[in-house]
């Protein structure tokens, strides 16, 4: 059998593998994709007909890569007919008899119409020419990478969610790029940081350590990093509670709730999360757990996040008391359930107390409103009037009973019914009229004049 000498193929497969990081079975594998794509070129060339060959023409062909003797060959699976009809997919049964002959097979191997048989079908190396070879190392690139990026999907897709290491390799546009590792010895792969998942209070440079949250494996060819990992997401606290509190791992304390505000829309204010903790066991804390002994344990967190600030309160099944623990560090004297349906709810703290309740632009009551599922007013307890809040609430129903009862069609036709009570309504304004006149008459009578009324009590 012929074969296409490649010098140096050895050397070359160890050379890309070190360096692509792929092992070597990957390399041989996307080479021979390449090789067969630099033939079909060659092909292609040989014919001025544009779609001679459909996409599946070359299905049957395949490389073989010989290693030892450095070199490959090209291979065709023909069917055996009696009639050659395409000389790229059949063989006639003669020449195979007459093959086999010569190699002194005969007698061993049973040929019949319909069978398949490989022939080596190797193109001299001259006539293999310049284009092809242009062809094939394009392709070997490219199959270089989609190997690089299914192995990192079969690497990282069981990590997916998970806190990895990070490194800042360098800055592209507005995002950072940064070098992960899926373990112990992995090699390193790279990995986009967007502007959207960065933290106000890092400081980015080359080579500093972070951990992030490894938010989705993108799949499919594009550019740019295959991984897209997060320092913004609320999973990245909860996982790193997780990595600090024991019985978090245990299952003896859960996070039930989590709500964070990693870049607030003023600059004025900084990133805050709300994290909603309870267990079953009656002897635990699970506030206490999370925060440890002296802080110890919430302290590492706040130190990963770069002093990001972090409450961490107790779930309740009473929606009252869970609102109440969600707008700590304020204290609340009253939690009243407006609307159960509508899940709104209104919240009474002393004066002092109001301003550290909403929070610095209204953040702190922004977070427990996302945490608990309520929306939370918050009044002062001294300014409220609960009675004045009930009367005014039910005229204002009564007014929209009201409204929706009138129906200016059945006012009318009233009116037309009875006649005579337009006309009582005008004798009615006429007489009060007469009295205003009256009125104004002995109000302007003249100091010294008699006044026309004076004289009433004497005439009776």
């Amino acid at each position: 059998m012929s074969i296409v000498p490649l010098p140096g193929l050895t050397t070359l497969i160890e050379e890309i593998s070190q360096r692509h990081n792929l092992p070597k079975t990957s390399v041989q594998e996307a080479l021979r994709e390449a090789l067969i794509k630099g033939y079909e070129r060659y092909r292609r060339s040989q014919t001025l007909e544009r779609n001679a060959f459909s996409d599946e023409y070359f299905n049957n062909f395949e490389v073989e890569l010989d290693v030892e003797e450095e070199g490959f060959r090209i291979l065709s699976t023909k069917k055996i007919v009696e009639e050659v009809e395409n000389a790229d997919h059949h063989i006639a049964i003669e020449a195979v008899k007459e093959k086999f002959s010569k190699e002194a097979q005969i007698d061993e191997v049973v040929i019949e119409i319909g069978d398949e048989v490989v022939v080596d079908v190797t193109p001299d190396r001259a006539e293999f020419g310049r284009m092809a070879a242009i062809q094939t190392k394009q392709v070997l690139l490219q199959k270089l990478r989609d190997q690089q990026r299914k192995l990192i999907q079969e690497e990282f897709e069981d990590l997916e969610e998970t806190v990895l290491q990070a490194k800042v390799l360098r800055f592209e546009r507005q995002s950072i790029v940064m070098s992960v590792t899926s373990g112990f010895g992995q090699p390193e792969v790279e990995a986009e940081l967007p502007k959207r998942e960065q933290l106000p209070n890092d400081n980015y440079r080359a080579n500093a350590a972070f951990r992030v949250f490894l938010k989705k494996v993108r799949e499919g060819p594009h550019r740019g990093p295959q991984l897209i990992v997060s320092r913004a997401s609320a999973a990245l606290v909860a996982n790193l509670f997780a990595n600090e509190v024991p019985e978090i791992e245990e299952d003896v304390v859960r996070i039930v709730a989590i709500a964070r505000e990693a870049n607030p829309p003023s600059r004025h204010v900084g990133p805050r999360t709300k994290i909603a903790v309870d267990t079953k066991e009656q002897d635990v804390d699970p506030v206490g757990a999370c925060i440890g002994a002296r802080g110890s344990r919430i302290q590492a967190v706040v130190n990963e996040l770069r002093g990001e600030k972090i409450d961490v309160i107790r779930w309740s099944v009473d929606p009252s008391t869970y609102i109440a623990n969600a707008l700590s560090p304020a204290r609340v004297d009253k939690v009243i359930l407006v609307d159960t349906e509508e899940r709104q709810s209104l919240v009474l703290v002393a004066e002092d107390q109001l301003s550290l309740a909403i929070g610095k632009e209204g953040q702190n009551v922004r977070l427990a409103a996302r945490l608990t599922g309520w929306k939370i007013d918050i009044k002062d307890i001294a300014k409220y009037d609960g009675e004045a809040e009930q009367q005014m609430a039910a005229q204002l129903e009564r007014a929209e009973e009201e409204q929706e009862e009138y129906d200016p069609l059945e006012a009318g036709s009233m009116t037309a019914k009875n006649p005579n009570m337009f006309a009582e309504e005008v004798d009615e304004l006429e007489e009060v009229e007469e009295l205003e006149k009256d009125f104004e008459e002995l109000t302007s009578t003249p100091i010294g004049e008699e006044n026309p009324l004076s004289n009433i009590d004497n005439d009776k």
